[in-house]
């Protein structure tokens, strides 16, 4: 299977030739088209009150927001680092939440300066927030609660419903409300729930969406007051290999209006927050072949790049798709055997996956990972063993 039959690439076989010919290695290279196709359609397929907000933590890339802040997103911040380029992006504070297990003052000051609605962790962000709130009216917030039950997450990246170090547990809300409600200048509005991460059924988020709106009605009986947003988090999952299934978008928003028409209590917005659904696709990541190998029946393909560039397989143990293009002869195809494929630097670690590539691959052929446009590129640690960064191309 080639990139021009699958999802797996952002770009077709000509567009990786060219790509690749015209660039030097390693680069990273993003479809903007891509990205803003993805985000027009995920909106036709959401409930009028369903707002949309960009994870800027899968991929920041400056282009890349502007794209979606054409569009209208909305974006989750989660660094100060990260709403200062939101902002230059051309976000609004009015159409950005703020959220993050250990915000420190900078953080919460940055979101402030903003207007970002934030997202509070425990009673420790409370408390700041009262301090360093200089407004005329109580500074609106949402809390963060971790799931006593009814979550699940296939791969453990959030953390479903177990021990967490992200918000406030459910069992404990009701104390955590009365212990907030000392704190004059801050107000309880909202919700996030954010249970699961990558999740390619529709059916297992709506349940988890379900347990949200639960909590949710639970918690506007404690403050008092109408809630106003609800954030139900993002875990709209993209599929790395051919035999994983396609997440049905269309089932999704479809049960959210279910959900919604059940809940006639809550008449605020709610708010999914996706990232790498939204730029994963839109990315590929290119590296020259140095040399190959054959260890003890093992076959290696080793890369000018490895977990400086990519380290999401390392740390998940699941691969990106790849294929290999050669110099005049366009993407490879023919046999091919499962390999090894290793990068440069001086750890066993360096592992950026496995895939099936072709038996004749040699050096100065150049393999191209897909998927590569969320968590990739500022997720990889980078400055290990001084290594030059990949460039970074930005497409239409």
């Amino acid at each position: 299977m080639t990139a021009a039959t699958t999802d797996l690439f952002a770009f077709d076989e000509a567009r990786l030739a060219e790509l690749t010919t015209r660039h030097g290695t390693p680069f990273f290279a993003y479809d903007l088209a891509a990205a803003r196709e993805r985000f027009t359609g995920l909106r036709a397929a959401l409930p009028a009150r369903v707002r949309l907000a960009y994870a800027v933590k899968s991929n920041p890339g400056l282009p890349l927001l502007e794209t979606f802040a054409e569009q209208g997103a909305w974006f989750d911040c989660a660094s100060a680092g990260e709403v200062s380029t939101a902002l230059a992006a051309g976000a609004t504070g009015q159409g950005m939440v703020f959220a993050g297990p250990a915000k420190t003052e900078r953080d919460l000051q940055a979101a402030l300066f903003a207007g970002a609605r934030i997202q509070v962790d425990g009673i420790e962000d409370v408390a700041r927030l009262h301090d360093l709130h200089t407004g005329d009216h109580p500074l609106p917030v949402n809390v963060r609660v971790n799931p006593a039950a009814g979550v699940s997450e296939v791969a453990t990246i959030i953390g479903g419903g177990g021990p967490s170090a992200f918000g406030v547990d459910e069992e404990v809300m009701e104390d955590f409300v009365t212990e907030a409600a000392r704190y004059d200048r801050v107000e309880i509005r909202g919700l996030q729930v954010f249970a699961a991460s990558n999740e390619l059924d529709a059916g297992r988020l709506l349940a988890n969406h379900r347990t949200a709106l639960r909590i949710g009605q639970r918690l506007q009986q404690l403050v008092g007051r109408e809630l106003d947003l609800i954030d139900i988090g993002g875990g709209l999952g993209i599929r790395y290999a051919l035999t994983e299934p396609t997440l049905d978008v269309r089932a999704l928003g479809a049960g959210l209006g279910r959900i919604l028409a059940e809940h006639d209590w809550f008449t605020g917005e709610l708010l999914l927050e996706p990232g790498r659904w939204l730029s994963g696709p839109t990315g590929v990541y290119a590296a020259r072949v140095v040399r190959t190998k054959v260890s003890r029946g093992e076959r290696f393909v080793m890369l000018e790049g490895g977990i400086n560039h990519l380290l999401r397989p390392l740390l998940t143990g699941q691969s990106f798709p790849t294929l290999a293009v050669r110099n005049g002869e366009g993407v490879l195809a023919g046999e091919s055997s499962a390999a090894t494929l290793a990068g440069p630097l001086c750890t066993s670690l360096d592992r950026v996956g496995t895939g099936d590539l072709p038996t004749d691959l040699r050096p100065g052929d150049v393999v191209v990972f897909g998927q590569t446009g969320a968590y990739a590129y500022t997720q990889a640690m980078s400055h290990f063993l001084s290594h030059a960064l990949p460039e970074q191309h930005w497409v239409g």
